[in-house]
Parts: C-alpha cells; sequence; structure tokens
C-alpha cells in the first residue's frame, strides 16, 4: 500500500486536507442541505479520482455533472478559493467522460434482465406485499426448473399467464399460486412500464468493462448515468438499477486485498431513496453488500442531505465524511444536526455541531482516515474548486461527444433472442395443435367441440395486451439475486 498516494480535498486553516487513496475503498459519504455545494464537491472527488487513474461511475439526478467533460473557466470565485486553497497541480481541464442512459436518449442505453433482477429486487421494484412477493419467487423457481430464460417483461407476463393456466398442477410443488395475486402482479407491472421501465430490461447487457476504463493518458474515465427524468418518473428504476449495479460489481470482480487505490469508486446521488420504505430484509443485503465489496476494490460514496438517512449499520463502514451546511429552523432540525456532530472525531478547536451552521458554500466538516483507517479529527474544510466546468454541457456539446463515443452503437441495437415467452407460446401453440387434431377428427366441421377460443389464441390475446412495443435482453443474476436465493445460469 502507498501510504504518499493521495488526493486534496480542501484546505483547513491554510493547510491541505487530503485522504488517502487506499482508504477510498472504505467508502464515503457527501452531505448537507440543499444548496450548499454537494455537486460541486462529488465533481472534485470524481476529478480526483480519475487523476489518480481511477474509473468513477456517477448518476448525476441534477443534469450537472455532465460539464466534467469541458474545461473550466477562469472566474473571480475561483481564483479566490485558489488562493485560500493551495494546490500546485491546478490547471482547468476537461476530463474523460462517457454517457449513459436507460431510456438511451442521452447516454448509451443500460440495461439488466428480469432473471439478473432477483425475485427481491423485483418485488421491491413493483411494491409487492408478502404474498404476492411469495408468488413471484415461485415463478423464478419454475423459470429456473423448466429453463425459462426471462430477460424482459414480455417473458415475466407470459410466465406469470402460464403459472394462472396451470396453477392447479403447480400448487402441488410450490404452493398456492393464487390468481389474485398473479393478477395483482401483471397490474403492477403495467404500472412499471407506464414509467418506462421497459428500456431497462433485456439484452445486450451492460459490459463491466465499459465502466472500468481508463484513457490513453492513464486518466479514469467517468461514466456518467443521466438520471434526471427517471428521478422524476421512476425513482425505485433509479434504485434497483443502483442496486443491481453494485451487485453485479460484487459477482464479477476478483478480490484485490490492499490496493494502493480502488479499481472503481461508485456515487450514488439521493441516496435517502434507497432506504425510504426499504424492506428490512433489503436494507440488510445492502449493508452487506457495501460492507463486502471493499474487498473487491470499490469505493461506494452516498450522497444526501443527512447521514441520518443512512442506516446506522451502513454509516458506521463509510469512512470519508463530508459535511456541508445544516440549518436548523425547527427543534427537530436542532437534534438532527446535534446527531450528525456527534458522528464526527472531536476537534477541541471548534465545537462542531454548532460550526456545520455556519458552514458557507463550498465549506464542509471533513472527516478523513489514518493509514491504519482511524477518522482523523474533523476539519472545517474550503473544498478545492473543480478543474472542469461547473454546470452542464449544451446539447450541442453533449451530442458531439456522445458522437465520438468508443462505445458508439455498442448498445443501441436490442436483441431478442428466445426465451420464456417464445417458448412458452410454443407450448401453447403444440398443445393447440394436439386440440385441433383431436377435435378434427372426433367432429365433422373439425372445430374445437367447445366452440371457444385456443389455448394459443388465448396466450396470444394476454401476449400481445402485455408486450406493447418492447423487446429486450439477458444478463445473469447477481449478487442480489444469488445472495437472495437466485442462481446464476
Amino acid at each position: 500500500m502507498n501510504d504518499s498516494l493521495q488526493f486534496v480535498v480542501g484546505a483547513a486553516d491554510g493547510h491541505s486536507v487530503s485522504q488517502l487513496a487506499a482508504m477510498c475503498n472504505r467508502h464515503g459519504l457527501i452531505s448537507g442541505a440543499t444548496g450548499t455545494g454537494k455537486t460541486v464537491t462529488l465533481q472534485v472527488l470524481a476529478e480526483s479520482f480519475s487523476r489518480l487513474g481511477v474509473p468513477v461511475f456517477a448518476a448525476d439526478v441534477k443534469g450537472d455533472l455532465s460539464g466534467l467533460a469541458a474545461a473550466g473557466t477562469p472566474n473571480p470565485k475561483i481564483a479566490s478559493r485558489l488562493e485560500q486553497v493551495p494546490l500546485d497541480d491546478y490547471r482547468q481541464r476537461p476530463f474523460p467522460t462517457l454517457f449513459w442512459d436507460i431510456f438511451g436518449q442521452s447516454g448509451q442505453p443500460i440495461r439488466a434482465t428480469i432473471t439478473d433482477m432477483g425475485p427481491l429486487l423485483l418485488s421491491t421494484l413493483l411494491e409487492l406485499n408478502d404474498t404476492q412477493s411469495g408468488v413471484l419467487y415461485a415463478g423464478f423457481k419454475v423459470a429456473d426448473d423448466q429453463g425459462l430464460l426471462l430477460l424482459d417483461l414480455k417473458d415475466l407476463r407470459a410466465l406469470l399467464s402460464w403459472m394462472a393456466e396451470n396453477s392447479r398442477s403447480l400448487g402441488a410443488e410450490y404452493g398456492n399460486l393464487s390468481s389474485a395475486s398473479i393478477g395483482a402482479i401483471q397490474r403492477k407491472i403495467l404500472i412499471l412500464e407506464e414509467q418506462g421501465a421497459e428500456n431497462f430490461f433485456g439484452e445486450p447487457a451492460l459490459a463491466l468493462n465499459d465502466l472500468m476504463q481508463v484513457d490513453f493518458s492513464g486518466n479514469g474515465v467517468v461514466s456518467i448515468l443521466d438520471a434526471t427524468r427517471l428521478i422524476a418518473q421512476a425513482p425505485r428504476v433509479y434504485t434497483t438499477f443502483l442496486l443491481w449495479l453494485l451487485s453485479e460489481l460484487f459477482e464479477q470482480l476478483p478480490e484485490v486485498g490492499d490496493a494502493d487505490r480502488p479499481k472503481l469508486v461508485f456515487f450514488f446521488d439521493e441516496a435517502h431513496l434507497l432506504f425510504d420504505q426499504a424492506p428490512k430484509v433489503l436494507v440488510d443485503k445492502i449493508e452487506q453488500v457495501v460492507r463486502l465489496i471493499r474487498s473487491k476494490g470499490v469505493g461506494v460514496f452516498f450522497i444526501t442531505q443527512s447521514p441520518l438517512d443512512i442506516p446506522e449499520d451502513i454509516l458506521g463502514q463509510l469512512g470519508l465524511k463530508i459535511q456541508h451546511a445544516l440549518r436548523a429552523f425547527t427543534p427537530k432540525d436542532r437534534k438532527v444536526i446535534r446527531a450528525v456532530a456527534q458522528t464526527f472525531r472531536a476537534n477541541p478547536d471548534f465545537d462542531a455541531e454548532q460550526r456545520v451552521t455556519e458552514l458557507g458554500i463550498g465549506e464542509a466538516l471533513v472527516s478523513t482516515l489514518d493509514s491504519r483507517g482511524a477518522p482523523l479529527p474533523v476539519q472545517h474544510t474550503l473544498i478545492r474548486p473543480p478543474e472542469s466546468r461547473i454546470g452542464p454541457l449544451s446539447d450541442a456539446e453533449k451530442a458531439e461527444r456522445m458522437a465520438r463515443s468508443p462505445l458508439k452503437g455498442k448498445y443501441d441495437t436490442v436483441i431478442d433472442r428466445e426465451s420464456a415467452y417464445e417458448v412458452l407460446r410454443q407450448k401453447a401453440e403444440n398443445k393447440q395443435t394436439e386440440q385441433t387434431a383431436a377435435s378434427t377428427s372426433s367432429s365433422p366441421s373439425g372445430r374445437s367441440a367447445r366452440g371457444g377460443q385456443s389455448v394459443a389464441e388465448a396466450f396470444m390475446k394476454s401476449a400481445a395486451r402485455a408486450i406493447g412495443s418492447q423487446v429486450g435482453r439477458q444478463i445473469i443474476r447477481g449478487v442480489l439475486g444469488s445472495i437472495f436465493g437466485g442462481r446464476k445460469r
């Protein structure tokens, strides 16, 4: 481990406040009230990791982070901050970036599969109750036993329809599969589709190596997920996607031991959405993933308004803490501030509880780790100014950079290979053929003896209503599937 490899967060009393790069897989937290500078601090950290050759993945919930791709410009505020923060290596410049978008509009499309999600994440995404979740777990087991790939939402719909039609025969092995529960799940899927979630499920799969690149100069590439529309339209899809990505990183990356820097740093903005109304079993698994993924060389940084948005067991694992200003308008606010101040190692030179309410924009209370991983006393810090642009690219600038992306076209064309929908449709057609042959031999008219619609017709009508116009792809169920009882294919 190289103790000299570090980056400057800012300055306190004219002296640099630095974090050892080797400690950054101990994770971190950026918190503070709206408008106090959290996004710029995220930008500064992303730049710092990029300079060290560490790839970064960051969710951009406000649309501001695209400015990382352009050089900053001189202005009086930056000049003033540079006089206060000693930075010998500061120069305004752009950083290598890749743009991603689940909707495929302002970045490379990015997707997972139903199988890869696993039943727990999918149950949380659909907001299912315990009974409905049990049916969904049974559905995944049925798919495993039948060798059915669940790639996109039409596959899941086809499986649920087939389970409803065969609930009596399946019940002996998989338990009660009530039509009411299956119907409720189908309705929740409709809501999910209305939010645009069908864009997320399918193939081709995201290759994790595309998030872990360095450019020809050795700078880590910053991958930016445009989450502005996603946060507003489908916040549960946003959090589920980021959890899935963390699980895939844990599942696929090898152990690295004590490295001198992370292999990837992952910024999770609006982190409170992750834990709002999340079931305890999911929070427990998040805590498990955060604790274990550090051994894979991945640092996870949460960004939220208050540290108390993060469950205590997870908060205790976060090493670098950057606390921007909090405001005390009510007695409840004052209790929160008192609790936040107690999360730091005290500094005898000032009262953290009072100081956190006095911080200006771009100032923070910062707690770093020493070479043993122990927290150092909190410091009142002026955050260093970013070298890239503060604020977003224009649409034309972003389009120009996307046109030059090394990944251009890789994920654009949707693949729809044979999966549960096609297999179950073929089964229905084969069954109908057998029934038609049998009824033809016994009925002069050649029509079904019952005269009703065939199984194949019923299946096709149900599927047509379910599919819409979307097609899809596949990945593998990751740790948030396999840890939660799934299995790899």
